[in-house]
Formats: structure tokens, C-alpha cells, sequence
């Protein structure tokens, strides 16, 4: 049977958002929690960052700061890179992107598939990536005519995407009936619009901003992080004064198990970041006992084969065993303490 289309998008970034609502049934192995994910990855670039990084495109080229001739450059961990070599493209306008060695393979090559150029910082600034991308960020503004810099880490456009978009598709689907919300946090963009839609809307939903281990953000202290996408080194702009109604911290294997279980409990493939918040839902479920969940998953697995999905890399990069992780994927986690602040 063909289905019927009820709508047909104008180009492919008017195809951005409306991504589907999924109930996980089996994943916390619990039902007294109603947990609902919206799945970003079903977004035409594969990620969340698609929305900001046409919102952020579109806001310039109507102020007429971007024109055609314009070289857009921005540092990435990979997804928002994607998102504007695709929004770039399709606009006729050049890109580069700066990038550091933990950027995925694969997200390095689809940027390259869409016309964007690859600039890669081999070393670290005072220790941090982050400063050393947007140091490089700065240096090719400042030496290429016509050129702009989006600033994901700054620019109110990141919030404003998913203030209009990720949950207010979010809210309209479930007509406000949700009572906790969980997000990876990294420029914080995605957690703040969806925290002051919630409080115009005079939503009684808790915000859980998840967090990494060795992240300096909301008073973190800055270590080591294998997960891209999931963090900072080096406070955003964005995240400068910025609180929710809970923070959990997850280390790089919390985000590993999570991913696993997801792919062995719902037959889907999370990204990195959605692994964590997935065991962020799962340490927290006792809290949320009879209540319904959203879960915000950023990209998909397909990204992380070669790392989360790896166990070559697990054990080299991470020092778990296959046999541990394995064991640890498939039993509850409910002794692991979390580190949860409100």
C-alpha cells in the first residue's frame, strides 16, 4: 500500500524537524516509567544540529551578514558540521570546518561529501580542544575576505531552533502530558530553548541537563572525554549562567552501556550522547516512578560503529573488557551511583 504523503517538503531543509516520538518499552526494564525518546537522527543531515545550523544560516542570510559569496567557518565535533555543510551546500555557499582528532571518520567524510573542507587542530590549547578550534576559528576569519563564523557556542539562534522546534513538536504531541525532560548538553543550546519553552508554557516539567564527566560546565572540572558531542572543555558563551532542574554527570562508559542496551533492548542505534542520557533516565527512574519521560537522542549509532560499537576501542580506549561490557549491558545498573545534582 503507498502511503499517502500529507505534505511534500520545498527543498531538503524544509524537511528539518518533525521527528518521530517513540515509547521504549523495554529499555530502563521497568514499566512504572513511561519513557518516550524523539529520535533527531530521522533529521535529513542525521542529527539535532541540523535545526540550529539552518536556523543560525537562514537568521544571516536575511540580515544580509551571509551572501553568496560568502565562506562560512565553524568548529565542530562533527554534527553541527554536517548540519551546515548541508544547509552551505544548498545555499551555494562555501564551509570549512574546524575539527580536532576525536571527530568521527565518517562525520569528517560526509562533510566532505556535501563540499565542506576539513581543517584539523592536531594539539590542544592550554590542554582543551575546544579553545584550540575556535583560536583556529579566529585566525581564519580573520584571513579570508567574505567570511562569516555562525558561532554555535554564542549565537541565540542555537536556542531559538529548538524553542520553535524540538519541543514544541515535543509538547504538541503530547499536548503538554509529559513530567521530566532529559538532554545531552554540550554549547547547551538544545537544553536551553527547550527549558524557556517549557517555562512560557507554564509546563511543570523538570529539565534534566546531562552532562559529561570531565566537563567543565556548570561548574565542572575539566578531564579527559572520548565522547564527542557531549561536554565542554572551555564554558560556551551559551552555558555562562545558565541552570536546570537537575545536572547528571556520565563517564564515557555510561554512554557506551547505554548505546549497547538500546541496540540489544529497543533494536535501535543511539549515538554517544544518547547512550548517557538513556542511563541517566535508567539511574533516575526510581524519582520518577509513575510518571512519563522524554528523552531528547541527538544522532544515531551508525556514526560510533568504529568506536562505541567497537570493542577493540572500548577495551583500548576506555580499558573495559568485552566480557565486562557485556556483563554491564545486560544486568541493571541500579547499584551505580550517579553523580545527579539539582
Amino acid at each position: 500500500m503507498t502511503p499517502h504523503l500529507s505534505t511534500i517538503a520545498n527543498g531538503v531543509l524544509d524537511s528539518i524537524g518533525q521527528t518521530p516520538l517513540v515509547r521504549f518499552k523495554r529499555f530502563l526494564g521497568d514499566d512504572t516509567v513511561d519513557l518516550l525518546v524523539k529520535l533527531e537522527s530521522a533529521n535529513p543531515g542525521g542529527s539535532a544540529k541540523d535545526r540550529p545550523a539552518t536556523q543560525m544560516l537562514s537568521a544571516a542570510l536575511r540580515r544580509g551578514d551571509v551572501h553568496g559569496g560568502s565562506t562560512i567557518i565553524e568548529s565542530s565535533s562533527g554534527n553541527m558540521g554536517i548540519g551546515l555543510a548541508q544547509a552551505c551546500r544548498y545555499h551555494g555557499l562555501k564551509f570549512i570546518c574546524v575539527v580536532d582528532p576525536r571527530a568521527q571518520r565518517q562525520n569528517l567524510d560526509i562533510i566532505k561529501a556535501l563540499g565542506g573542507k576539513i581543517e584539523l587542530v592536531k594539539e590542544p590549547l592550554d590542554g582543551d580542544y575546544l579553545a584550540a578550534r575556535i583560536a583556529r576559528v579566529r585566525m581564519l576569519i580573520a584571513e579570508t575576505p567574505q567570511s562569516y563564523w555562525p558561532n554555535q557556542y554564542a549565537n541565540p539562534d542555537n536556542p531559538l531552533a529548538h524553542f520553535r522546534g524540538t519541543i514544541r513538536e515535543i509538547d504538541q504531541a503530547l499536548q503538554g502530558d509529559f513530567d521530566a525532560l532529559f538532554v545531552a548538553t554540550s554549547s547547551t543550546g538544545t537544553a536551553q530553548g527547550c527549558r524557556d519553552y517549557l517555562q512560557k508554557r507554564g509546563r511543570n516539567v523538570d529539565v534534566v541537563a546531562v552532562d559529561s564527566s570531565g566537563s567543565v560546565l556548570f561548574g565542572g572540572a575539566a578531564g579527559p572525554r572520548m565522547i564527542p558531542g557531549l561536554g565542554a572543555g572551555k564554558e560556551p558563551a551559551l552555558a555562562a549562567g545558565q541552570s536546570f532542574d537537575h545536572v547528571a554527570r556520565v563517564t564515557d562508559l555510561d554512554c557506551v552501556i547505554g548505546c549497547r542496551r538500546a541496540a540489544d533492548r529497543e533494536a535501535v542505534l543511539v549515538g554517544g550522547s544518547a547512550g548517557g542520557v538513556l542511563m541517566t533516565v535508567d539511574r533516575m527512574k526510581a524519582e520518577f516512578s509513575g510518571k512519563r519521560c522524554v528523552a531528547i537522542l541527538h544522532d544515531s549509532g551508525s556514526r560510533y560503529l568504529k568506536t562505541v560499537f567497537n570493542d577493540h576501542w572500548v577495551e583500548a580506549s576506555l580499558g573495559c573488557a568485552p566480557s565486562k561490557l557485556a556483563w554491564l549491558v545486560n544486568n541493571p545498573s541500579d547499584n551505580v551511583n550517579a553523580e545527579i545534582t539539582t
